[in-house]
């Protein structure tokens, strides 16, 4: 895991290889990865994501999310999503509340994660 301080934030950047997440096990082990770096968020390439993620009736990210709140951390997710969004309008309607919010985020890209951060999400 890359440490890295953008901002007022420091994010861990999981790599994007590596064995795919998405139960709340996987959740407390990046959890515990993060412990002494400082960490305030972290950041998921989508491909490490287990497929069902974004599929929101299987309650996977939900889970996956609340973890990482109840360790005060946030959870970025970085990477191309349109395809799924664009057939499912809960994905939509739940990426573009929790983007609206800000605690957590889905980012197309790097600079899209920079540019939300810098808008103080």
């Amino acid at each position: 895991m890359d440490i890295e301080k953008l901002g007022p934030l420091t994010l861990a950047f999981l790599p994007s290889e590596g064995p795919l997440q998405g139960s709340e096990a996987d959740a407390v082990d990046i959890i515990g990865n993060t412990y002494g770096t400082g960490a305030e968020m972290v950041v998921v390439p989508v491909g490490r994501l287990v497929p069902e993620f974004l599929q929101l009736d299987t309650r996977v990210a939900g889970l996956f999310f609340q973890k990482m709140q109840n360790y005060s951390l946030r959870l970025a997710v970085i990477g191309d999503i349109s395809e799924r969004m664009a057939a499912s309008k809960a994905l939509r309607d739940f990426v573009g509340e929790t983007n609206r919010i800000g605690h957590h985020l889905f980012v197309p890209d790097r600079a899209a994660l920079v540019a939300a951060l810098e808008r103080g999400r």
